[in-house]
């Protein structure tokens, strides 16, 4: 949990804040007393340090009072169970009672204190502090929808997170079992044949499974590695075609010292296999680029599909998931674009890592 988020009892009351609310209420009293230090400031020569003080210290303690008097009690006991005659009855006795004793104050220091009594005009006293305490009041009611909008923003961005972790760990435990039963078969074909590629078949489907139940776990991951299993799988897949699909990946960067968040990237290819090559009754083909430049990982994926195919490949789990995850986790800093042409099928992704 960050520090900021951290709980704090208040003092009187069942109701709790985090630090990172209190400092935000500390930061806007502060300002409001500096404000009215900078506004009262005349007095410290027309009626001396401890007029000045008193002014000061009186108006802001009655300002707190009032407003969390309202926060605190007045707000969740009336307004929010939708009994508005008590709630508007019990702020309009706050704020006489705060205009009655700042009023009461304003009309002693100014017109006994500071000048002769003609100076003084309770009424116009009175008009001041109306106003004042409203626009206050305002403020700090402002300050609090906008802080509880930014708890509740942060509330369902977790809620999100946690929904998409799901899926992802879902989709990482579901292993396509089409995928395992082809690869299965082609490995049980290769020992029959005592071919020297079935140890080879072995090591990758193990470290695809490494990497799938450990290293993806993980936060972020080192861009080699996930490039890696997109790797594995793309040789693991060719065993299913042999020679009769042209899978071409091309590398053109050096991928150390960069990192990406896991399983990014499989969803791009796994479309292509799953809705491209994997619905031809010809010869189909799929073309994957990767290139990193200035810390941008750009991914090209460009496959043959049926002519008769509909636009599955918009809108499958793992691309629906992939979109989701991207705006989470690199939020303006990435680019998904998709074409589904007549006979092919091109996305390209790009990331700023």
């Amino acid at each position: 949990m960050d520090v900021l988020d951290k709980p704090l009892r208040l003092p009187f009351s069942k109701r709790g804040i985090t630090l990172r609310h209190a400092l935000m209420h500390s930061a806007y009293w502060l300002l409001i007393t500096g404000f009215f230090i900078y506004e009262k400031r005349y007095l410290i020569y027309k009626a001396s340090m401890p007029y000045f003080v008193a002014c000061v210290t009186g108006r802001i303690v009655l300002l707190i009072i009032i407003a969390y008097l309202n926060l605190q009690y007045f707000l969740p006991r009336y307004l929010l169970r939708k009994r508005y005659g008590a709630y508007f009855t019990v702020i309009i006795l706050s704020v006489i009672g705060y205009l009655t004793a700042q009023s009461l104050f304003d009309f002693y220091l100014y017109g006994y204190v500071v000048g002769p009594m003609r100076n003084s005009n309770l009424v116009e006293a009175l008009s001041y502090n109306f106003f004042s305490t409203l626009w206050y009041l305002g403020l700090m009611l402002a300050l609090k929808l906008s802080m509880d909008w930014y708890g509740q923003q942060l509330i369902i961005q977790r809620i999100t997170v946690e929904k998409l972790n799901a899926e992802v760990n879902f989709l990482r435990a579901q292993v396509n079992p089409h995928f395992l039963f082809n690869i299965l078969n082609n490995l049980y074909a290769l020992t029959l044949k005592k071919s020297e590629l079935a140890p080879d078949v072995v090591l990758k489907l193990s470290e695809m499974m490494e990497y799938m139940l450990y290293d993806s776990t993980d936060e972020k991951v080192p861009l080699e590695k996930e490039i890696g299993y997109l790797n594995n799988y793309i040789e693991l897949e060719r065993l299913r075609f042999n020679s009769e699909a042209a899978i071409d990946l091309n590398i053109n960067a050096a991928l150390n010292g960069y990192e990406i968040a896991p399983l990014l990237l499989l969803p791009l290819v796994e479309n292509a296999f799953k809705h491209g090559l994997g619905k031809l009754t010809k010869i189909g083909w799929l073309k994957i680029d990767i290139g990193l430049e200035q810390s941008t990982l750009e991914v090209t994926v460009e496959n043959a599909k049926p002519l008769s195919a509909v636009s599955k490949s918009k809108g499958g789990i793992g691309l629906d998931n992939l979109r989701k995850r991207l705006d989470l986790l690199y939020p303006g800093r990435h680019m998904l674009q998709l074409e589904d042409r007549k006979d092919t099928f091109w996305v390209k992704l790009m990331i700023e890592l």
